[in-house]
């Protein structure tokens, strides 16, 4: 069952943290981000808050399951929608224990590495052609043997 959205709209409300909150499309259902950093899940019209450990002690009580198919066993927060502070901290808590993203290149730059990387192979295969045409030229120069007979 897909997450409805006005779930995820309920949920940035609850949570009170205005543009900091943010969300967007994954595997069907949603990531929510904090500051463009991934702090929970929404899943089948569930709150699912990233594992940490520093937001262990917060979730101690919350039941635990994974929010799709292959996933860890994540906390989940339904029982605190209702609860904007305790809400607010939970995410807060979380976004404090995960990493920061990577950066991302600018697509210039992955441009530029792909050139690069089509060039080193293209050298290569220029290389092993003139080893093999070596190998050749070579093993023509070598005189046969006279045939026994």
């Amino acid at each position: 069952m897909a997450t409805d959205p006005s779930f995820i709209e309920y949920v940035a409300e609850q949570a009170g943290l205005g543009a900091r909150l943010s969300w967007k499309r994954m595997f069907g259902e949603y990531g929510l981000y904090i500051d463009d950093t991934v702090v929970a899940f929404a899943c089948d019209d569930s709150l699912f808050v990233k594992p940490t450990i520093a937001t262990a002690a917060l979730c101690a009580g919350l039941p635990k399951r994974p929010p799709y198919p292959g996933a860890k066993d994540h906390p989940v927060a339904d029982e605190w929608l209702d609860d904007s502070e305790r809400l607010r901290g939970l995410l807060l808590a979380t976004l404090a224990a995960v990493p920061p993203p990577k950066p991302k290149r600018p697509k210039a730059a992955k441009k530029v590495a792909a050139k690069k990387a089509a060039k080193k192979v293209a050298a290569k295969k220029v290389a092993a052609k003139k080893v093999a045409a070596k190998k050749a030229a070579t093993s023509a120069k070598k005189p046969a043997a006279p045939a026994k007979r």
